[in-house]
């Protein structure tokens, strides 16, 4: 990140290009979904259900990584954005939702989506499906063992390079990403701290959940405990809400 770096004056900035794995536009969820559509495949589902907002990334690769897969995909999408007007529930990632084969229902913003999604399942179970469900973002164990490859393909990569990394600085939500880095350093004994800056959620709140996550993934690879210290949250640009840019917003994207 050659002009951040000038412009900050001069620390080594380095970008992890998970927009680029490829799977209907990419983005950092196709690593947890290369292990919850195998589970899903593996258990003799006929389809998958998740959630997301309602331009959801994660629902998006969800729907791709189905179809791929051969398995149906059921997805169900808060109105998280207030205002957002019709267009903007009906283009972009809904609209590629579409195009992968997905079908689709809204929900008002506020409710336990995992819950809403969960009740769909048992309706579709009672119908008759094979449904498999995937919780937001993808943000389950399973999932999460995803971003522990990342962690050990990232110190495998920084070592070829001869390049220490000081930080690694990401988005937190639904926490799995962060989780899976953070268990997978954990595991692999590497002193790397990764700063989450939170999207939605206050910070005590974020690192809870992460941390809850975190320590589940951590016992599921046989590491030893994971402390709630190295959960690291930053909440300082939430804004004015989920999924609303500010001029700020703007002003970074064009300078990164």
């Amino acid at each position: 990140m050659a002009r951040l770096s000038a412009h900050l004056g001069g620390p080594n900035l380095w970008i992890k290009r998970d927009d680029c794995t490829g799977l209907a536009t990419g983005g950092n969820k196709t690593r947890k979904l290369e292990f919850l559509i195998a589970e899903a495949v593996a258990e003799g589902a006929d389809m998958v259900v998740t959630h997301g907002a309602v331009q959801s990334n994660h629902v998006r690769q969800t729907a791709a990584a189905a179809c791929r897969a051969g398995l149906d995909c059921h997805g169900l999408l808060e109105r998280r954005v207030r205002d957002a007007g019709d267009a903007y529930d009906n283009s972009g990632n809904v609209f590629l939702d579409q195009m992968f084969g997905a079908t689709l229902e809204y929900r008002a913003a506020g409710l336990d989506m995992n819950a809403e999604t969960e009740r769909v399942v048992e309706t579709l179970r009672a119908a008759g499906r094979r449904p498999y469900f995937i919780p937001g973002g993808g943000s389950n164990v399973i999932g999460a063992l995803g971003y522990v490859v990342c962690a050990e393909e990232l110190l495998t990569q920084a070592a070829a390079m001869d390049l220490k990394i000081d930080w690694i600085v990401m988005g937190t939500g639904s926490t799995g990403t962060q989780a899976g880095l953070v268990a997978g350093l954990h595991a692999l004994n590497a002193a790397v701290p990764v700063m989450g800056v939170s999207v939605r959620r206050e910070k005590p709140v974020q690192i809870a959940a992460v941390h809850g996550l975190a320590e589940k993934t951590a016992a599921a690879i046989g590491a030893d405990a994971l402390p709630v210290e190295k959960i690291c949250v930053d909440d300082g640009y939430i804004g004015a809400g989920y999924g609303l840019p500010a001029d700020s917003t703007i002003e970074a994207v064009m300078l990164a």
